[in-house]
């Protein structure tokens, strides 16, 4: 910076008495060392970025070009504000614009970097696990908010604005906000834990204590939407669901889900023929897993039948009623024709002894 200053003071000295051509002059050399300077600084890290395979690096190179041509002309028309000799209000007026302007630049850069760095993060294979597609917009946001208050804070020090005022005074606005919208916020709290957690995703099928039952479609900042099998979308605020119980279907180690068959049989069947055909039903079906394979197990003795559920997995949740249906024929229609029987629960009556009012 003093050999900027020097520089700028040389070349002024050599106009004379005439502080509009120096102002000239000064802005002109600006111009030039504002590209000199950019040639000098990009050029060096250019080299550095031709190593790497990725365009993420490149992005950001570009995307420095004009702060730093801007930077060094503000500072060469800082310097032909002085060389002006205008009034001292006039003058600390209008540096102060142009460090604000300045602020703006690289406001504006840091932004668009934060921009890509997230979009690089998100589409990168080893990319941190809580930047996904429904989180990134959080987190520009967070960014943003993060940056425009740093230029905020700097832009009062540069007007010499007393901002101990301006945050007492934010406070109280702050805490009247909190409480009108105190439902709100508990809901983008809501938000961040689930994005944080991530008990489930986009996709996922999901049971909600309250009965329902879907597949997560989209989950916001304030509220996540579920379509149930019914075709019907349930938006559930992001505060409800971060405080109750959520079975996740999807969840877990893989996305299979376990089907139960249950049906009963006659007391005297055979229950080897039983399992055998219970078995061959769950291992034919074109959409039940392998692994696991189906299984049988004999679950108790009832009061009218014996009780068995064929246990079978199938890919995913969503498959679950239509296999459930295919393997309730099959098994209904399996034993018709093997003469098992199904009964239905029934009571026997027994009468020790019939009253005489009865008899008559």
């Amino acid at each position: 910076m003093e050999q900027f200053s020097e520089l700028i003071h040389y070349y002024a000295s050599l106009v004379g008495p005439y502080p509009w051509l120096r102002s000239l002059l000064i802005i002109v050399v600006s111009i030039f060392l504002g590209k000199v300077v950019d040639w000098i600084i990009t050029g060096s890290v250019s080299r550095l970025v031709m190593k790497t395979k990725s365009s993420f690096d490149d992005d950001i190179l570009n995307l420095l070009h004009k702060p730093i041509f801007l930077s060094v002309l503000l500072i060469g028309l800082t310097f032909a504000v002085y060389e002006l000799e205008l009034q001292e209000n006039v003058t600390v007026t209008t540096v102060r614009v142009l460090k604000t302007i300045a602020v703006f630049i690289w406001l504006r850069f840091a932004l668009q970097a934060s921009r890509r760095t997230f979009d690089e993060l998100g589409k990168s294979e080893s990319r941190l696990k809580f930047i996904t597609p429904t989180t990134k917009p959080l987190l520009i946001n967070t960014a943003v908010l993060i940056f425009a208050a740093v230029s905020t804070y700097i832009v009062f020090l540069i007007w010499s604005i007393n901002i101990t005022a301006w945050i007492a005074s934010a406070g109280i606005i702050g805490l009247a906000i909190s409480f009108a919208a105190k439902d709100t916020l508990s809901n983008i709290f809501g938000g961040i834990t689930i994005f944080a957690d991530k008990p489930f995703e986009v996709g996922d099928f999901i049971n909600l204590e309250s009965g329902e039952r879907g597949m997560i479609t989209h989950i916001g900042v304030r509220s996540t939407r579920i379509i149930t099998r019914d075709d019907i979308e349930i938006t559930v605020p992001n505060a409800i669901l971060s405080t109750t119980i959520v079975v996740n279907e999807s969840g877990g180690p893989s996305e299979k889900f376990r089907i139960r068959i249950k049906v009963g049989v006659a007391y005297g069947s055979d229950i080897d023929k039983v399992e055998r055909i219970l078995l061959e039903i769950g291992k034919g079906h074109k959409e039940t897993c392998e692994i696991p394979k189906p299984r049988v197990r004999f679950r108790n003795f009832g009061d009218s039948s014996l009780d068995y559920e064929l246990l079978c997995w199938v890919e995913k949740p969503v498959f679950r009623g239509r296999v459930s249906h295919e393997l309730n024929r099959e098994v209904y229609k399996a034993f018709d024709r093997e003469n098992i029987e199904i009964p239905f629960p029934q009571q026997d009556i027994h009468i020790k002894q019939i009253p005489e009012s009865v008899k008559n």
